[in-house]
């Protein structure tokens, strides 16, 4: 797939079928892009599940941090990463592992690696990369 432009009933889809979302990268610092994201997410009713090593156990915005995808304790649909570039390929690899592999890997702005995405893809994920979720769903509910 061409991951320079994505149709806008594709990225709605994926938004309106997952709800269950890890957030590799969470940060509690509210100046954090991150946690603005999750919270966003949170208020629009997904079930955010932030995932950081050096937070395991804590919370952020009252949700119980995991160290890795892994521990995470129940099936997740999709995700969000909010690591540097180079990590991506970690992170498929991480997903692809999963008992249950997500239905969707999502990375954020200026986060991608063409390389990761076709081996999630061949595995039969869909795959978003250098995009938001909370600047698509405004975006698209207003389209």
């Amino acid at each position: 797939m061409n991951h320079d432009r994505y149709d806008d009933s594709y990225i709605a889809d994926i938004l309106h079928s997952v709800k269950t979302i890890a957030l590799v990268g969470a940060s509690p610092n509210a100046a954090r892009p991150s946690n603005g994201v999750m919270g966003y997410l949170l208020g629009k009713g997904y079930h955010v599940i932030p995932v950081n090593p050096g937070l395991v156990g804590k919370e952020i915005l009252g949700q119980r941090v995991y160290g890795k995808l892994a521990d995470i304790p129940e099936p997740v649909d999709m995700v969000d990463v909010f690591r540097a570039p180079e990590y991506l390929d970690a992170v498929v690899d991480d997903a692809l592992a999963l008992p249950e592999k997500p239905r969707v890997i999502w990375s954020q702005l200026d986060i991608r690696d063409d390389a990761a995405a076709e081996k999630a893809e061949a595995a039969g994920l869909r795959v978003v990369m250098n995009r938001c979720p909370a600047i698509e769903i405004p975006r698209l509910a207003a389209a």
